[in-house]
């Protein structure tokens, strides 16, 4: 073998050989893109499109965090155990960093948890420096969390917030976020010439020209994931429609159907075909061939013009609208109902008023990953209080509606590393367009709130919990979750951090009959579309609904495998199995307006 084929052998083995020009090259489009960011960024408020005011929830985030501080500030000797703690800590580390340089084993100061993906690369542990950044960062992310934990005398609502907050900061500032600290993303820079930076800033500007003016973070590939043709594409029309949804009805695939109606409500604060993805995850089809006569609503994506519409005028104009038409439409006066996350609040405070006004329209209830008392409502109470609720509808107010942006974002904060850190990383460090995955899609296509109902349901619900104790007011009528006789089937996801499986089981004992409460695997999404043919996760199912806490109700739970949907069908069989041939779509006085998935439904935020 001649000396060039060795020296051939010996590159291709070494990998690609950096390139000072090309990474020049690239480092100069990097910037160039950043400086396209910076104008996006930039754009609207030269404009004065954008309300640039700092954001409220820094406020509280200094407020909370001067309560803690003062605890540990007011005692001189509390401050200084303080400071030494974590000076031992660093002191500790550093001794092990200097016996391992000179070769010596030594045992970590630290180890991150085994399911903390930032840290997964081998040369977090094989090279010293990058092991002496991570176990430094996790150090004093420990000393951190203590600071609140040990902090005396806080009241329970401060120490969830300054909690929370700490998660935030401290997710932000891990060293898996920068270049020059992440193993991985170094190494790709330099075998791609820096050409995953290109890509990345590439990607934000991008991204922040989609948000007029605001980072969006693509989180899927949206290319080849459309509404209509991709997602969302179960046979059905619109049947009808007014100013805040659109009542869509779904063609039969089988003979016959139950003679009752499925009404579904989903949350306004997401768009509906959550239920609907691509088909073989589709609840919504998945229904229609289990033999339901389906009808869902499409809530619309309100803009300033709807921004009055309030909490009663979405009752009366969504459920009980589509309760009228189902009526017209099918004969049938009474519906299964079935009502998802914000979806399943709005239905069993619908429930409760027809209670009230001794209306018999439902035969029975599903709630899905629904709260209906908010005593236990977890991370999303850290941003709720009366000041933060009002700067909110001062915003509101202005703006007419709440953007959907800063819901989502909310919604992403509650698990950051794995919805924002993540995409941050992949895409505008490594510069990876993200794959395409519908229900990621499906995350970041958000809707925009009215300012009255939203505000409505934070105080009413999350602030002041007034539908579990008979306090909730809609319109005139008092609502009473007691007066609700019917059958209720209340499903919890075992991870839910939007609605804690804790909630949700507590909301059980609310209503007036009999209620089967069950407990799916996974998350708040994932555990709720979850199609027996996947086979994933696992569901538990008791006799009782009645118990302390979800590991009490578990101890006398039986788990079976796979997804919750077979016996939900089986249930809801049970309560009414009469049969009639499969109905046509819409009616007379209905008749198709358009093809699902409608219109509303393809309204960008």
């Amino acid at each position: 073998m001649s000396n060039t084929d060795v020296e051939s052998q010996v590159e291709s083995q070494a990998g690609p050989k950096f390139d000072p020009e090309a990474f020049s090259l690239n480092l100069a489009r990097a910037m160039e893109q950043g400086g396209r960011a910076l104008a996006a960024y930039l754009k609207p408020r030269q404009a004065m499109n954008v309300n640039d005011r700092p954001p409220s929830e820094l406020a509280e985030i200094i407020k909370t965090f001067s309560v803690v501080a003062q605890y540990w500030l007011s005692d001189q000797t509390r401050s200084t155990e303080l400071q030494m703690k974590l000076g031992k800590a660093f002191l500790d580390l550093w001794g092990t960093a200097m016996r391992r340089l000179a070769g010596e084993e030594a045992a970590p100061s630290i180890a991150p948890d085994r399911r903390d993906k930032r840290f997964g690369d081998p040369e977090w542990k094989s090279n010293q420096f990058f092991d002496f950044v991570m176990q430094a960062y996790l150090l004093a992310t420990r000393w951190a969390n203590d600071l609140v934990r040990e902090a005396e005398g806080l009241d329970e609502r401060t120490r969830k917030k300054a909690e929370f907050y700490v998660v935030q900061i401290t997710n932000a500032l891990s060293p898996s976020n920068f270049v020059l600290t992440n193993p991985e993303v170094l190494r790709q820079t330099v075998s791609s010439n820096g050409g995953n930076l290109a890509a990345g800033m590439k990607m934000l500007a991008e991204d922040v020209e989609a948000g007029n003016g605001q980072l969006r973070i693509r989180q899927s590939n949206s290319d080849n994931l459309r509404v209509g043709e991709q997602l969302a594409t179960t046979p059905g029309k619109v049947i009808y429609q007014n100013d805040v949804m659109q009542l869509i009805q779904y063609e039969p695939s089988t003979p016959n159907v139950l003679r009752t109606p499925l009404l579904i409500v989903p949350p306004w604060i997401n768009k509906f075909y959550i239920l609907d993805l691509k088909p073989e995850k589709s609840f919504i089809k998945w229904c229609v061939d289990q033999g339901l006569t389906v009808f869902v609503i499409s809530w619309v994506n309100p803009d300033k013009r709807l921004g009055s519409k309030s909490f009663e005028d979405y009752m009366k104009e969504g459920p009980l609208a589509a309760m009228k038409v189902i009526e017209q439409v099918t004969g049938e006066m009474k519906v299964h109902t079935m009502g998802y996350c914000v979806g399943g609040t709005l239905l069993a405070t619908t429930l409760a008023w027809l209670a009230k006004k001794r209306r018999v329209r439902v035969t029975s209830a599903t709630f899905l990953a629904a709260q209906v008392d908010f005593t236990h409502a977890g991370d999303l109470l850290v941003f709720v209080d009366e000041d933060q609720i009002s700067a909110l509808e001062r915003d509101m107010n202005a703006e007419g509606v709440l953007d959907g942006g800063k819901m989502a974002m909310a919604f992403n904060m509650l698990r950051s590393n794995d919805l924002i850190w993540s995409y941050v990383v992949n895409n505008y460090l490594k510069g990876q367009t993200p794959a395409a995955f519908d229900l990621l899609h499906w995350n970041s296509d958000a809707t925009r709130m009215p300012a009255a109902n939203h505000s409505f349901y934070l105080r009413n619900c999350y602030l002041e919990n007034k539908l579990s104790s008979g306090t909730m007011k809609i319109g005139k009528t008092l609502l009473d979750l007691s007066r609700v006789k019917v059958p209720v089937y209340n499903m919890a996801t075992r991870e839910d951090h939007i609605a804690p499986a804790e909630s949700v089981l507590y909301g059980s004992q609310f209503f007036g009959g009999p209620v089967k409460f069950v407990l799916s695997g996974s998350g708040h999404i994932a555990g709720v579309v979850n199609p027996p043919a996947a086979g994933k996760y696992q569901y538990w199912t008791n006799p009782s609904s009645e118990a302390p806490s979800v590991a009490e109700w578990l101890k006398g739970a039986e788990e079976h495998e796979g997804s919750w949907w077979p016996d939900w069908r089986e249930w809801i069989g049970s309560i009414d199995a009469d049969e009639v041939p499969a109905r046509a779509v819409g009616s007379k006085s209905h008749p198709p307006i358009e093809d699902a998935p409608g219109s509303y439904v393809r309204v960008k935020a």
